[in-house]
């Protein structure tokens, strides 16, 4: 009787606190993750590679990581490190690969409203302007494109063709830009060409003032890699030596470099977050 009495209390309380901690319309924090991961890959240029395989081929590289380590050093706590490097390597390198993808793309945003721009004034409908940019827009873009013109001759819906192709850019800015195009859709008016060429020339402008202070400001960047990866080539030199390894193997040599590896990511994040310009959210996606 006092179990199913403490389960009643128990269920009264969820239900009375649940809407606090699950408002209505919430997402999931997992899905948010994954919804996140998603549009990392797809900035990356990843885009065929779904999530659960992508989360599947990092664990399997921390696993091989720790595996090789302690297998040439013995040393259990840097084996945990090292599987930690390597659970987290392939979202590096797609992280990477996105910023560079999208610091490229801010020289193609331009040309695709000035392409947008000549095929409005030439007399196209706006549906036809924005497919004509499958084979006139920039090669990075085309394939996103080509993808939109496919799918509104299949469908003529403009709007969700839109969001698809929002979907596929991943772009704060290109969400800018068809949001522009969906409103100038939907509402009217003979302005488009004037907003496109004024947002053509501030696009330009904020890529030349992101280029030079990205330059001066490359030297943080490059300073906290080699501070964050001095000390951890000397560590593996050391743990070479067998009573090296010895040593770190003791409770008080875990304590070193767990301490150390949680110094190393605190001092890289703040001097990352130093040298880091803001980016652009998607308040459109």
């Amino acid at each position: 009787m006092i179990l199913v009495l403490g389960c009643l209390l128990g269920s009264g309380l969820v239900l009375v606190f649940a809407p606090l901690l699950w408002p209505a319309g919430s997402t999931p924090q997992r899905a948010q993750v994954g919804e996140r991961m998603r549009v990392r890959l797809v900035q990356s240029g990843l885009r065929s590679v779904p999530v659960p395989v992508f989360l599947t081929l990092s664990v399997i590289v921390g696993v091989a990581s720790a595996a090789l380590v302690h297998g040439i050093f013995g040393v259990l706590a840097l084996s945990a490190v090292a599987g930690l490097a390597g659970l987290l390597l392939p979202w590096s390198i797609v992280s990477w690969r996105a910023a560079a993808r999208r610091r490229a793309n801010r020289t193609v945003w331009p040309d695709v409203v000035d392409h947008l721009v000549s095929a409005l004034r030439s007399g196209l409908a706006l549906p036809d302007s924005v497919s004509s940019l499958a084979q006139a827009g920039p090669v990075a873009t085309r394939i996103a494109f080509v993808q939109f013109e496919r799918e509104y001759r299949a469908t003529g819906n403009f709007s969700y063709c839109v969001d698809e192709l929002k979907r596929s850019l991943a772009d704060p800015v290109a969400d800018r830009i068809l949001e522009t195009l969906r409103m100038a859709r939907e509402v009217g008016g003979s302005d488009l060409t004037v907003v496109l060429r004024s947002l053509s020339a501030w696009l330009r402008q904020d890529a030349a003032v992101r280029l030079e202070v990205e330059a001066r400001q490359s030297w943080v960047v490059n300073a906290a890699r080699l501070g964050v990866a001095a000390p951890w080539i000397i560590l593996i030199l050391l743990a070479s030596r067998p009573e090296a390894a010895i040593a770190y193997n003791s409770p008080a040599g875990i304590v070193v470099i767990a301490s150390g590896l949680a110094l190393s990511v605190i001092a890289y994040r703040v001097m990352i977050a130093l040298g880091r310009l803001p980016e652009e959210r998607r308040w459109f996606s």
